[in-house]
């Protein structure tokens, strides 16, 4: 209607142009009538201005209409109060279709607060990799994976590992693969797949990547628990009737000796009796020794407390180096800062540092100047760290692999359960240990919790 309106009125003043024109044809045709013909002049000059602003100010409004459209400027306001009746409407339907271009632009924005949202919440580190190399970051997740380490170029994961960077650069859409990742101190095992998405004709890799490392640990635990709940059992059923028969047939022979001290047969059943003896011994000696590992599959939930590592590291010291000054071993504490305080099981904990510094004590047994250091700090991930370093003469890697294994030991009379029991009561903390190679060529565990 408006249009139709617009149309009709471009009609009448160009018929009207049309007619003054004819008009002022007329009067130059016939000589005199100068003022009419001046007149007619002035007056066909000011239709034509009148038209063209009536066109131009439709033009202009109409292109103002579509900027504010195309660059999404939804403050313009349009009134059309000078073109005359009918152009209310049309400045009523450029207002009522940029609400809706701004209705659907807040809708969109509403949506995409709400999809990053949601990228941001998921606990699975998302990136991308650009065909220039450039490096995505999409989610918390992903950010806290890296920590403090800037990453916007493939060339920046180099940093992590080459073999790190190499799998995330060659994975291809479709494939799952299980890498290490090891930043600030800390080793974690990944599965990353990827998926290829092609975005304005520019191709771009999406990753996914996954830590697995506590559920590695939890599903190993497992299944040493059960192996080891198998093979005590199986064990003790084999062993306590055999201890429980020498036991007897111990109490048997001392009652027969007794009666037969005056017959020449005694020497005979003195040797039966040593024997027997040594049997039962041994036997008493492999239940205790079976049920040591029974530990394993017995430890209880952490019963978590807030506790100052330092006041934890006086109970320790005070339990576990009271005679290190007569052994001349020197024993340093450091904490950092000095009121660092975490959430543990005090008695699982004391209990895991104790056997750790025994062993840096046997560690240093044949080494000059001894010195064994116990400290920590928070690292930058905001996790507390516990080191218990020693200067002795440190694990071959080839063991050093094979430590926190149950039943595996160096020594003559370990039972293999000390660092294994370890390593279960980090998992339970949720946390790790780690054995590495002290700065002093000897051994250096670093319990992360």
């Amino acid at each position: 209607m408006v249009f139709k309106q617009f149309s009709l009125m471009i009609v009448i003043r160009t018929t009207l142009i049309m007619a003054t024109l004819l008009v002022l044809s007329y009067l130059i045709s016939i000589q005199g009538y100068y003022a009419n013909q001046l007149i007619l002049m002035l007056l066909l000059i000011i239709q034509c201005i009148s038209a063209f602003k009536y066109v131009e100010k439709t033009n202009t409004e109409l292109t103002r209409f579509l900027n504010a459209a195309r660059y999404a400027d939804f403050s313009q306001r349009f009134e059309f109060k000078d073109l005359g009746a009918g152009f209310d409407e049309l400045a009523d339907e450029f207002s009522s279709i940029l609400k809706k271009f701004q209705a659907s632009r807040a809708s969109q924005s509403e949506e995409l607060i709400h999809l990053k949202a949601i990228i941001e919440h998921v606990p699975v580190p998302l990136i991308s990799i650009h065909s220039q190399g450039k490096v995505t970051l999409w989610n918390n997740s992903a950010r806290r994976l890296f920590g403090s380490n800037s990453v916007h170029f493939l060339a920046d994961l180099h940093q992590f590992g080459d073999d790190f960077a190499k799998h995330l650069e060659t994975v291809k859409a479709g494939e799952r693969r299980l890498i290490t990742f090891e930043v600030d101190g800390m080793e974690q095992q990944l599965t990353i797949s990827a998926t290829q998405i092609i975005i304005s004709g520019k191709q771009e890799k999406l990753i996914s990547m996954q830590n697995i490392q506590n559920e590695l640990d939890g599903a190993q635990l497992q299944a040493w628990q059960d192996l080891v709940r198998v093979l005590t059992h199986e064990i003790m059923n084999s062993i306590t009737p055999v201890a429980s028969l020498a036991k007897t047939a111990v109490d048997l022979l001392a009652d027969v000796e007794d009666k037969l001290e005056k017959a020449n047969v005694c020497e005979e059943l003195s040797d039966v009796s040593s024997a027997v003896q040594t049997v039962a011994r041994r036997s008493d000696g492999l239940m205790k020794f079976v049920g040591s590992y029974q530990q394993l599959t017995r430890l209880p939930a952490p019963n978590k407390k807030q506790i100052k590592i330092k006041d934890l590291f006086a109970q320790v010291s005070t339990l576990a180096t009271q005679h290190w000054s007569e052994i001349d071993i020197k024993f340093t504490v450091d904490i950092t800062p000095s009121e660092l305080e975490f959430n543990v099981d005090i008695d699982m904990v004391e209990h895991m540092l104790i056997n750790l510094i025994k062993n840096a004590e046997q560690a240093v047994e044949s080494v000059n100047h001894a010195e064994v250091t116990l400290s920590a700090l928070l690292n930058k991930r905001g996790h507390i760290v516990i080191d218990i370093t020693d200067n002795g003469i440190g694990i071959p890697e080839e063991i050093a692999k094979k430590v926190f294994v149950p039943f595996f030991t160096t020594k003559r009379d370990g039972s293999g359960v000390g660092l294994a029991l370890t390593r279960q009561v980090m998992i339970a903390h949720g946390g790790t240990v780690k054995l590495e190679r002290s700065a002093q060529g000897g051994a250096l565990f670093r319990l992360t919790f």
